[in-house]
């Protein structure tokens, strides 16, 4: 075989590898999402997957910048008179697709029936000041425990340093002392 046959059919089998693994990859995980992406994504129900229930209209996050939930538009006919709802963070699940034009299909699948979808909080303002308050007191309670532990460590470290320093005192003195009557002897 020659040299450029050879790098034909080499160049062919990786081709041929490359559109399997892509063909496989329909409903693999991203690794990386944009929010750009996500935001107007179709909402549906997992028990009820065909049904759409709305899109994702913002998604929020902590002062980690971890995603804690998003905010769905369902309910809306025409353009009017939709709800917005919080979907907490463990209750959706983001599925992407392939489709055949190239283009990635993100949807969140949440994980309610339709009875449990009308208990989801309504996102307003109200729930907005609720959830920042509540937000900022973890936080603070976090910074205060973390403090705390600090604190409790440092005084521990300082007493076992004492205990320590002590106990090497008294093993210096006994071994002195010993060292003083095997010479008196």
């Amino acid at each position: 075989m020659t040299k450029h046959a050879l790098t034909l059919a080499i160049a062919a089998l990786a081709g041929g590898l490359s559109l399997a693994a892509a063909a496989q990859q329909d409903h693999q995980p991203q690794g990386l999402y944009s929010a750009d992406d996500i935001l107007d994504a179709d909402v549906y129900l997992s028990d009820a997957p065909e049904e759409r229930v709305g899109e994702v209209e913002d998604i929020l996050l902590d002062e980690a910048m971890q995603v804690t939930a998003l905010v769905v538009e369902s309910g809306e006919v025409l353009g009017l008179g939709g709800r917005e709802l919080v979907v907490e963070a463990g209750q959706f699940s983001l599925t992407t697709q392939a489709e055949s034009d190239g283009e990635v299909e993100h949807r969140v699948m949440l994980e309610a029936t339709a009875e449990e979808l009308e208990d989801y909080p309504v996102y307003d303002n109200d729930w907005w000041q609720q959830a920042r308050e509540r937000t900022r007191e973890a936080w603070m309670d976090t910074q205060e425990g973390a403090q705390s532990a600090w604190e409790t460590t440092q005084e521990g470290a300082e007493q076992a340093w004492e205990t320590t320093r002590e106990n090497a005192r008294r093993a210096w003195e006994t071994a002195r002392d010993a060292l003083s009557g095997d010479a008196n002897q």
